[in-house]
């Protein structure tokens, strides 16, 4: 099975994107990272399988209505609970978590998360992980 790209009219996809949502998380293993919240900043690409068949030709792409489209405020939504909802360990674990919370909508394909801190070293913009998971 061909694995699509995030925007890919063969594959009736289209990419949906939340970038540099800055947010304070408690995250790290030192204790010093358990007293304070830190500045994480958040990626977040989708696929989202597109309703009917990839044809650009077709006079009408679909209803102007949110129902049928993945609601960009629910994600963000569902970020900010998971980073507020208590302390986690590693980036790791939190772009999992993000990238889980994503996937329960069936419609999105394919997400790429990127977490990163960016407080944690003086001489570098910022340090994290990116991850890319997918619907089966």
């Amino acid at each position: 099975m061909e694995i699509p790209t995030y925007a890919d009219l063969a594959q009736a996809t289209r990419r949906m994107f939340i970038r540099d949502l800055v947010l304070a998380a408690s995250i790290g293993v030192y204790a010093h990272e358990h007293a304070s919240r830190q500045r994480v900043r958040i990626n977040v690409e989708l696929a989202v399988r597109d309703e009917g068949m990839p044809n650009v030709s077709r006079a009408a792409v679909g209803a102007d209505d949110l129902t049928r489209v993945v609601d960009y405020e629910v994600i963000v939504n569902n970020i900010r609970a998971i980073v507020t909802a208590g302390h986690i360990q590693l980036v790791e674990t939190l772009a999992e978590r993000l990238a889980e919370s994503c996937l329960k909508d069936a419609r999105i394909r394919r997400v790429l998360v990127r977490v990163e801190k960016l407080d944690v070293f003086a001489d570098a913009a910022a340090v994290g992980v990116e991850i890319e998971r997918r619907n089966i």
